[in-house]
């Protein structure tokens, strides 16, 4: 066995709190992430239920939505493969 160090163990104790309380830091901001993402869901899925409520689409509105993030060349390259299938299957 090695002989006990009382420096060595010193900085390994206040290395040791430095880690947990920095380790404590990221799962607290983790946590605060979470709770704010849950909480955005909650808050699209209340405006989603509006909107159906008044008679919308669910599924257009989310397919607005995800197009409406993507370019026009995308979109568009997108559309034209669709076209090219459905043209292949005769639909």
């Amino acid at each position: 066995m090695m002989k006990k160090d009382p420096d060595f163990e010193a900085a390994a104790n206040v290395a040791f709190r430095a880690t947990g309380a920095e380790l404590r830091q990221f799962i607290e901001r983790l946590e605060q992430i979470e709770a704010e993402r849950r909480d955005l869901v909650d808050r699209r899925r209340e405006v989603m239920d509006e909107a159906k409520a008044r008679g919308y689409d669910a599924k257009a509105i989310r397919q607005i939505v995800k197009e409406r993030g993507r370019s026009r060349e995308e979109l568009a390259e997108e559309q034209a493969v669709l076209q090219l299938y459905r043209d292949a299957l005769g639909m």
